[in-house]
């Protein structure tokens, strides 16, 4: 019985979801040996964070991207709305910020990471390997994580490195490998994801939240359809499950009344597609030679879509932080110095602390208010009442707490001979 492929390569990145996907072509871009390794065949699962934030397309921007990233199908989003006692308040209004990109774009996310992989591919030192799993790491004689182990198509593969990358999401493999937990920081919200259909008669609404009698139901415009949330806290379908479908569709009627003709489009509870919102976070980032970036290094709700967002800017991060190390590593063989992992941290903690802070006191006074007081959230009328509030919130959501800007060089005849 023939052992493990082995693969060689300065830094292994396991996940392709946004924070692994644009780190390995950043550093492939610089030079860095790549090896990038994603459980799934492919990029396509619904309901995934596709929210493009104006920090993210400033990346793009700046990584040559962002006309390439505008022939997607796409929507565009300036205004983010809550609709409470049949008046619609907007707590964040792109429009007004003086940015390059002053609005949200809404792209299927499979469609943004092929686009970043797709460029990753035109670099020499970049190797993606699909429906290729981590199961574990491996170590050196001192401990230190030397690589993962994985299992592919062909088998069981060893990839030896200089660093691994954790950003496995949620529920890293990697994380639990090395027996690293997250602390939970607040309580977990529960978010069922649908479609609707959407009509060209339908308001023009962008992203709207819809408040009112107990229940909370948001709406984005997707084109042809609209994707829906309903956000309970966390074991709150159980209560969904015993009122049944047709109240499900009463509620979604009252407070979204021009689906109310539609309803009927949502045939079962069981097309639900539901999502613990766990808002958690690591307290150290990194192994001697493993780092954790994006959702395995902190998880985020969907309010506010923050979480593409945030996982591009660690990737940003990152790779301004490492890659110098990195191509000195590459060229010399010297071992990786890993006390350069801590700045990754040192640079995204407040970002991270304070994006998450937001979402918490938005779960507090607007979700729990909603769902477990049957009252009506009173910060929605601070955005009504107070103008500079909209302003501060358009820029907190759209441009983040600190946004990262690309600071690595492109090595030369990086990509690959086209022909």
């Amino acid at each position: 019985m023939s052992g493990p492929t082995i693969r060689r390569t300065t830094v292994c990145v396991v996940g392709g979801g946004p924070a692994g996907a644009m780190l390995g072509l950043l550093l492939a871009r610089s030079g860095v040996a790549v090896v990038a390794l994603e459980k799934h065949d492919d990029f396509h699962r619904d309901f995934r964070g596709d929210t493009v934030h104006p920090a993210t397309l400033q990346v793009l921007d700046e990584l040559g991207l962002v006309d390439r990233f505008h022939e997607l199908p796409h929507q565009k989003v300036t205004t983010i709305g809550v609709v409470q006692e049949g008046r619609r308040i907007d707590i964040a209004d792109f429009s007004r910020l003086r940015i390059a990109y002053p609005y949200m774009a809404f792209v299927p996310q499979w469609d943004f990471l092929d686009l970043i992989t797709a460029e990753a591919a035109r670099h020499p030192t970049y190797r993606l390997f699909m429906g290729t799993e981590a199961v574990g790491v491996l170590r050196a004689a001192d401990g230190r994580v030397s690589g993962v182990r994985a299992r592919g198509p062909d088998g069981e593969t060893e990839v030896h490195c200089a660093l691994v990358v954790a950003a496995d999401g949620r529920h890293s493999a990697l994380r639990a490998a090395v027996g690293a937990r997250p602390r939970l920081i607040g309580r977990s919200l529960d978010v069922a994801f649908f479609r609707i259909s959407r009509r060209s008669t339908d308001p023009d609404e962008g992203i709207c939240v819809r408040v009112g009698n107990g229940k909370i139901f948001g709406a984005t415009d997707r084109g042809s359809y609209w994707q829906m949330s309903y956000e309970t806290v966390r074991g709150g379908f159980a209560r969904v499950r015993r009122e049944g479908l047709d109240a499900f569709r009463s509620d979604l009627a009252a407070l979204v009344p021009f689906l109310a003709d539609r309803v009927h489009e949502l045939r079962s509870l069981d097309e639900l597609s539901i999502l613990e919102a766990r808002i958690d976070r690591l307290d150290r980032w990194h192994r001697p030679g493993l780092l954790f970036i994006g959702d395995a290094a902190h998880a985020m709700s969907p309010v506010a879509g923050f979480g593409v967002n945030l996982a591009v800017q660690d990737a940003v991060a990152a790779a301004n932080a490492l890659t110098a190390p990195l191509l000195r590593t590459q060229r010399t063989g010297a071992p990786f110095d890993d006390t350069r992992l801590a700045a990754v941290r040192r640079r995204r903690l407040l970002a991270t602390v304070l994006s998450q802070g937001l979402q918490r006191g938005t779960q507090r006074f607007g979700i729990d208010t909603t769902v477990k007081e049957a009252r009506q959230p009173p910060a929605p009328r601070l955005f009504e009442r107070f103008g500079p509030a909209q302003l501060l919130m358009s820029r907190v959501i759209g441009v983040g707490f600190r946004p990262e800007h690309v600071r690595t060089p492109p090595a030369p005849d990086q990509e690959k001979d086209a022909s």
